[in-house]
């Protein structure tokens, strides 16, 4: 499975805010609450943290063996 743990340390080391990831990037609310859930998501949507946090894939997702 895909985990988004880590998008929430980085958010975090960052000073960043769900609010912030909706309001300035565009990651509308629904999109917030599929990543909290580790659900699937688009690779556009992934690219769009990396660019809004100036950061690499794996600081925001890993791959977890089930």
């Amino acid at each position: 499975m895909i985990s988004f743990d880590r998008l929430w340390v980085t958010m975090e080391k960052k000073g960043v805010s769900t609010y912030w990831l909706r309001e300035k990037c565009g990651i509308d609310s629904k999109t917030v609450r599929r990543l909290k859930a580790n659900e699937n998501m688009e690779t556009k949507t992934l690219n769009k943290l990396c660019v809004a946090l100036e950061c690499e894939l794996g600081d925001i997702a890993e791959y977890i063996p089930e």
